[in-house]
């Protein structure tokens, strides 16, 4: 079975030591599909030799992450806008409001959010959106953006289920992940009444590693544990689960 991972950070210095290592046991275990979003500038380069590298597995996406949002974020989205017209990304992300680091960044961080919508519409992408106790901010903008145009990833969805149709009405998928596993994760109480054509798998690693690697350097391959979970919590086989969120992210990324 073809599994999808649509949010890995591949580049990461956590796996400066194995990647390739790591990409096999990914590429064995049935993950075939890896999408990369962006954070800033300087992951560029590592993101692009990555593609190189997997020309066939690794799906790149284009953004500035909210976290990364400072003082020089207007030349960072400079740099954006100069990459989204000279290569081919499937996404532009990660973007979005964290408010769980700094909340005197809002401001900008709204700033920043508004303007990779429009480059997405602009390049006829998905955005990929990062949400950390924000989420009256983030419906805000989507709210104000929301068109045909408008469509994506709300990634790592930690919601209630208000909350999750909530972002279905503005066309995202939820990407689910590690969290689905923790017994405080709490999406697991209710993720069944969400209709399996609005999921897609993710690991977010080297982050958020699902049971029993909770703590752990998360990894693609533990993908696994995050299938078998929502194998359980909506009684349907691991191979429908993979089938149904491969079709999925193939809706959003147009590959």
């Amino acid at each position: 079975m073809i599994i999808t991972d649509t949010h890995t950070h591949l580049y990461s210095e956590a796996f400066d030591e194995d990647r390739d290592q790591m990409m096999q046991r990914a590429l064995e275990a049935g993950i075939t599909r890896l999408f990369v979003p962006a954070i800033d500038s300087n992951y560029t380069n590592s993101m692009l030799e990555l593609q190189t590298n997997y020309p066939e597995h690794v799906f790149l996406m284009m953004g500035l992450h909210p976290t990364h949002v400072k003082d020089n974020y207007k030349d960072e989205l400079q740099h954006v806008e100069e990459m989204l017209s000279t290569h081919k990304f499937y996404a532009v992300g990660e973007v979005g409001i964290d408010l769980y680091w700094d909340k005197s960044t809002l401001a900008i961080q709204q700033e920043a959010f508004r303007h990779q919508i429009k480059l997405a519409k602009q390049h006829k992408l998905p955005i990929v959106i990062h949400c950390r106790e924000a989420f009256d901010e983030v419906f805000e903008i989507l709210e104000e953006e929301k068109s045909e145009e408008l469509f994506g990833i709300f990634h790592c969805f930690t919601g209630s289920l208000e909350q999750a149709h909530q972002a279905i009405l503005y066309n995202m998928k939820l990407g689910i992940g590690g969290v689905a596993t923790f017994k405080n994760g709490k999406i697991d109480q209710f993720l069944n009444k969400i209709d399996l054509k609005h999921i897609v798998l993710e690991t977010d690693s080297p982050y958020l590693a699902p049971k029993p690697y909770r703590g752990k350097r998360n990894e693609s391959s533990y993908i696994i544990k995050v299938l078998e979970k929502l194998s359980d919590i909506y009684e349907v086989s691991e191979q429908k689960i993979a089938e149904i969120t491969t079709e999925n992210s193939k809706a959003v990324f147009g590959v």
